[in-house]
């Protein structure tokens, strides 16, 4: 995010950055110490969220990032969201929450796509804001989104730049004029839609399933639910040098298997229930054929002891020690446990209390991954973490085998069916907009078609460019256009025309008198056989179109066109085709075509053929603002039939 250029960020990857304001100069060491206080009142303040959450491949972290040219030394976090979407909105509103919470920060956030929150909110946007000229002017601010104008002239506002303004440009606008910036109604309610229902939305998010598990999993699970995210990935991306370790399992025993209750995101649920396949018959991992009531249990089990064996399969059995001491204690971790206990994380549970020690777990695995991230050559891979737990973590297969007998029911998992008035709703959700209200009979039958016509010549009649064709506006939304030719051409025609400038300056008032008044008639003689060659090159032009028009009248082209001619007698017999060549052939004048019942008839015959689903005639139609009534029969709108 240096200047204004764009992060060169990984696929499906958010990043996001948290500056203090007013960036007053500091001591790098005094401003890098408040930085880090920060970032410990902020992941303590808002760990009841993110302790229990389960991320799809990375959890939110904060950590020091020093300044670097015209960026500012601040917070800065990234996470890898992989295909959970939600992730992603998760922490569009844990930021936002951030700012909300300490107004003095201000807050972007972006990700591969760019400004994915100006995506968001593509249909408001402003039109001279395009990917070109959005580079660090979206904030979060005081818990609302911000955007930082461009001048319309230069000059008019002294405090906006001309061009995308650099990060110290951006925060001190922000800290001057917060009022001017806030973004429109609109854009923000695009951005809070989007965002709408958290943090209740993270439990509806779940889905809890039984799996039949070897007994160390669940053990595992029980106190680090989180690490199922990476034994379903290690699943779903499989290839076939990773199922090598699983024709005969080392780690995981399928002897061992039990019961239990696994929690999942909905997202990791469907990933790997809709997987298909077929253990090996030496890995031990016998299924029930697939009419017994547990056969999902025992499904969903095999493929999640097969991502766990994957992880552990990958790890070195003698990893570095120096890794293992991730796991130990950090000087930070004391007194960020007093603040958890400050900000009431434990819920007043008993100190020592299973689900007080579940809770402090939780905890610890949070402040390891969040807040004393480690640097990547010293962070422990998943399989390296769940072999360091199965060596330090004690459990007792019949205490977790008498679990089995209260375990709690499950979810229902119809939510992986949509039927197409479901697909239909969240469509229009996501569009935010309301479901169309049905039209009544009464409107059908008053419907107006010159609206149609109407519309389609304003379309026709705009100009359009290699950006594509403007939609037609409201008068009150044309833009202001300046033709300086057609104005210099209008003061001429007032004022008549100027006097033709000799090329030499000697002549004087005498000489222009004495000019030979033969010159002027050759330039009159040769003005008016110019206008004569230009009539007569048009009376040329309408007999070719006029014979034209002639040659394709009785054709099976110049047929299929409505005329005037034929509206007006279209309930009188008419004549043979025979007859009608024999008249034209004498020189009768053509009827013109109806241009405005062609094109009406067109479009209904266009609209018909959609059989009430989307298509060309529609959509061209609601962007111009004509709503059609339903076509209840989706038969084709015939025209009138010619003998």
């Amino acid at each position: 995010m240096e200047d204004n250029t764009k992060l060169a960020t990984m696929e499906d990857t958010v990043e996001y950055h948290l500056f203090l304001i007013p960036d007053e100069l500091r001591d790098p060491e005094k401003h890098k110490e408040i930085l880090q206080k920060y970032i410990e009142r902020i992941m303590t303040q808002f760990a009841p969220m993110l302790a229990p959450y389960i991320w799809q491949n990375q959890p939110f972290n904060l950590r020091y990032k020093p300044g670097k040219g015209n960026v500012p030394a601040h917070m800065f976090g990234v996470t890898k969201f992989g295909d959970n979407i939600e992730d992603e909105w998760f922490i569009v509103y844990i930021v936002k929450q951030i700012t909300k919470e300490f107004p003095e920060l201000v807050a972007r956030i972006e990700d591969n796509d760019g400004e994915f929150l100006l995506i968001e909110a593509a249909d408001f946007l402003p039109k001279w804001l395009d990917p070109d000229n959005s580079a660090n002017r979206v904030f979060f601010q005081r818990g609302e989104l911000c955007l930082i104008p461009a001048p319309r002239k230069p000059g008019t506002m002294s405090w906006l730049p001309t061009t995308p303004p650099t990060v110290p440009q951006a925060l001190n606008i922000i800290s001057t004029h917060p009022e001017e910036i806030l973004a429109s109604e609109s854009i923000r309610a695009a951005v809070n839609r989007r965002i709408r229902g958290y943090p209740e939305k993270i439990q509806a998010s779940l889905h809890r399933a039984h799996c039949f598990l070897p007994a160390s999993i669940v053990a595992l699970l029980k106190q680090h639910p989180r690490l199922v995210a990476a034994g379903v990935q290690a699943f779903y991306l499989r290839d076939p040098i990773d199922l090598r370790a699983c024709r005969v399992f080392k780690t995981f025993l399928p002897e061992t298997r039990i019961m239990t209750s696994v929690t999942f995101t909905k997202c990791l649920y469907a990933q790997l229930v809709q997987q298909r396949f077929v253990p090996d018959r030496r890995s031990g991992y016998k299924m029930p054929p697939p009419s017994h009531p547990q056969y999902r249990a025992h499904e969903l089990g095999m493929k999640l002891a097969h991502g766990f064996e994957i992880l552990c399969s990958k790890c070195s059995p003698h990893f570095s020690e120096s890794k293992k001491s991730f796991m130990t204690t950090s000087p930070l971790w004391a007194g960020f446990l007093e603040s958890l206990k400050k900000n009431d994380y434990f819920k007043g549970l008993i100190e020592g209390s299973a689900q007080y020690q579940a809770r402090l777990e939780m905890a610890k695995n949070y402040f390891q991954l969040s807040v004393n991230r480690p640097e990547s050559c010293l962070a422990m891979s998943p399989g390296e973490e769940i072999l360091t737990l199965l060596q330090t973590m004690p459990f007792d297969i019949e205490e977790l085998k008498k679990e089995e007998a209260n375990l709690p029911p499950e979810d229902d998992d119809q939510w992986l069916d949509l039927s197409p008035d479901q697909l239909d709703q969240l469509l229009q959700e996501v569009a935010g907009k309301k479901e169309a209200e049905p039209t009544s009979k009464k409107e059908e039958q008053n419907y107006d078609l010159n609206q149609v016509s109407e519309s389609m010549k304003a379309f026709i009649s705009k100009v359009s460019t290699h950006k594509g064709a403007e939609l037609p506006r409201e008068p009150s939304e044309a833009p202001i256009t300046f033709d300086a030719d057609s104005f210099l051409n209008y003061f001429d025609k007032i004022l008549g025309p100027s006097p033709h400038e000799s090329d030499s300056d000697d002549l004087d008032e005498e000489d222009f008198e004495c000019l030979d008044s033969d010159d002027d008639l050759d330039l009159k003689t040769e003005a008016a056989g110019e206008e004569a060659s230009v009539k007569g090159t048009l009376n040329n032009l309408k007999s070719y179109m006029a014979q034209m028009d002639r040659e394709l009248a009785y054709t099976s082209i110049g047929k299929s066109f409505t005329t005037q001619k034929q509206m007006e007698s279209l309930s009188q017999t008419t004549n043979n085709n025979s007859d009608e060549e024999d008249s034209g052939a004498g020189g009768s004048v053509m009827t013109p075509v109806d241009v405005d019942l062609n094109l009406v008839s067109n479009i209904l015959e266009s609209y018909s053929s959609q059989a009430g689903l989307a298509g060309p005639a529609s959509n061209l139609l609601q962007s111009m603002g004509v709503q059609l009534p339903d076509n209840s029969d989706h038969r084709p709108t015939s025209k009138p039939t010619q003998d």
